[in-house]
């Protein structure tokens, strides 16, 4: 997520209550998970194994609960919940807006797009022209939607991710990390009945161009997903997952968080996708592998009680 206006970092450190190691003249341009940052980014960590990798991305600011030596041009904010300190930070700079009507007045509706009855359309929403959006479609704030665009019956689009810190010594263990990113959808797209694209932590879900789904998909949050693809009924893509041009998911394929499905991939239905899967090939399976491979596996595993007949006879020993 951009900040309206650069930041000092001295602000920043006095409004979560931070110790400032390292550079104090910095200011901040953007709030960001480590995995999405940019030079001006606020991140934060919390976790040792992780610090190094922390401290060597692309953030200009590091909320981190252990006082460690400082890169060269950064700043470190240090104190003992950095979860909760960017938390508070979001909050700030993307506050929840309540809505006041069904169609909010800062949301911008692009020429010949057709808003059919009880459509939900939230704050500072933009849809492009030539839209169809059926009834019962709830599109969140700051969604971004392309010309072309199609999006069928109680779909919702922009709802918070599925991302929580596990407090154990706690009677409710779950805090929730706040969502302030956006989903982002590209033109030409067409969305089925009764999907639910999740927007991301702090950067885009993406959906490219010319990308079509059937019913009942899920898209966690901070997805991409590239042009010309399809997926079929109730996939379910987890959170931070990479799916190039012309992927196409057949029904029920599950795809695991934080990999990539290369270009042209195609997966056949019921297949769990647990790792990256190289471009131009077809697979199947729980967990995935080569089609060819693992039908020529499952012709086998039948032939078992065929082959332990012949080994051992009706007794099954020896």
């Amino acid at each position: 997520m951009k900040l309206n206006a650069p930041l000092a970092v001295t602000e920043i450190a006095a409004f979560i209550g931070a110790e400032l190691v390292g550079n104090d003249q910095l200011e901040a341009t953007g709030i960001n998970e480590i995995h999405k940052v940019e030079p001006g980014d606020i991140s934060f960590v919390d976790f040792e194994k992780y610090y190094d990798a922390s401290l060597r991305s692309a953030a200009t600011i590091i909320i981190i609960n252990k006082k460690v030596d400082c890169p060269p041009g950064k700043a470190l904010l240090v104190l003992p919940d950095p979860f909760s300190a960017y938390v508070k930070l979001v909050k700030r700079f993307r506050p929840f807006e309540p809505a006041t009507k069904p169609i909010s007045d800062s949301a911008v509706i692009g020429e010949d797009t057709i808003i059919q009855p009880n459509v939900f359309i939230g704050n500072h929403v933009r849809i492009g022209s030539n839209c169809i959006i059926h009834p019962n479609v709830t599109i969140y704030d700051n969604t971004i939607i392309g010309n072309n665009v199609i999006i069928h019956a109680g779909t919702v689009i922009g709802a918070d991710a599925f991302y929580f810190k596990k407090r154990a010594d706690r009677e409710v263990m779950y805090d929730k990390l706040e969502s302030c990113g956006r989903v982002i959808i590209e033109d030409d797209v067409e969305i089925g009945a009764g999907c639910a694209i999740d927007k991301g932590v702090s950067g885009d879900t993406i959906i490219g161009r010319g990308t079509k789904f059937d019913n009942m998909i899920h898209i966690g949050h901070g997805t991409v997903i590239g042009r010309n693809c399809l997926f079929a009924g109730q996939v379910g893509v987890g959170g931070k997952a990479k799916i190039e041009d012309n992927v196409i998911l057949w029904g029920q394929v599950g795809v695991s968080k934080d990999l990539t499905i290369h270009k042209g991939v195609v997966v056949l239905a019921q297949s769990g996708v647990g790792g990256d899967l190289e471009a131009g090939k077809v697979y199947f399976g729980s967990p995935v592998e080569d089609a060819r491979v693992k039908k020529k596996e499952l012709a086998w595993i039948k032939r078992i009680p065929e082959m332990w007949e012949k080994l051992y006879g009706n007794n099954g020993n020896k």
